[in-house]
């Protein structure tokens, strides 16, 4: 499966199904957490219109989501 072509809000829509909370805000780049038991994922998505493929590949590896599990976040 390829990695989809896709802006920075539909990437931050996606991650907030699976339990991502925007915490914060700097300029063009918004923080995204989530809590794993004791540990707690942090994740930076730039609100890019297009965001590069080895980007968001290091957003969901990050996150801990597979391509298939963000497919089916859409």
């Amino acid at each position: 499966m390829k990695l989809p072509l896709l802006s920075g809000i539909e990437v931050i829509k996606r991650l907030k199904k699976s339990g991502f909370v925007a915490t914060r805000q700097k300029g063009s780049h918004v923080r995204l957490e989530k809590q794993l038991g004791e540990k707690t994922i942090k994740i930076t998505v730039p609100l890019h219109p297009e965001i590069k493929k080895g980007t968001l590949h290091r957003i969901l590896n990050d996150a801990q989501i597979t391509l298939e599990e963000f497919d089916e976040l859409s």
